[in-house]
């Protein structure tokens, strides 16, 4: 007689556990055109990742990049600004930093930490993308749900919005 062994798990062994994942931190810089004393009647621009970057290729995202180690998050947000778009220091203005938001993503093994921030351009027409994005649109912010974007992109746009 030819049994199949039991496929069934067995209950005094514990589950297997998940994969580790891995902590990340990114900022993710949402650039403004127009009145910058009423962001919510400004333009937000949006960038298309390009199939280069690392993850979530062609989604919709701000200008966003990893915090190096030693670089505070407010520092790192200038730096991907001038390296994505380059604009320089004084072509941009900080409006507000939000609180970080959180995203868990086990099919790529990472826990997201998005330091949000929220900027006002001055000088729009001198913005030139990088090999990171394949197109760029500015658009009306209360749009943004109709896009397909990285994770948590609405969600870190309103905690850049609203601030600390």
């Amino acid at each position: 007689m030819n049994e199949k062994p039991n496929s069934q798990p067995n209950a005094n062994q514990p589950a297997p556990e998940p994969p580790a994942l891995r902590p990340t931190h990114v900022v993710t810089c949402f650039l403004l055109r127009g009145d910058d004393s009423d962001p919510q009647h400004s333009q937000l621009l949006i960038v298309q990742r390009s199939q280069r970057v690392g993850s979530y290729h062609g989604h919709w995202a701000g200008v966003s990049g990893f915090v190096e180690p030693g670089v505070t998050p407010d520092e790192q947000a200038y730096t991907e600004i001038r390296e994505e778009t380059q604009l320089q220091r004084e072509q941009v203005k900080m409006l507000r930093r939000g609180t970080v938001v959180e995203y868990i993503d086990a099919a790529i093994g990472r826990h997201w930490y998005i330091h949000p921030f929220l900027f006002h351009v001055f000088t729009p027409d001198a913005i030139q993308t990088d090999w990171e994005a394949v197109d760029l649109r500015w658009i009306d912010p209360a749009t943004l749900a109709d896009y397909e974007t990285v994770p948590k992109l609405s969600e870190a746009y309103q905690a850049a919005l609203h601030g600390e």
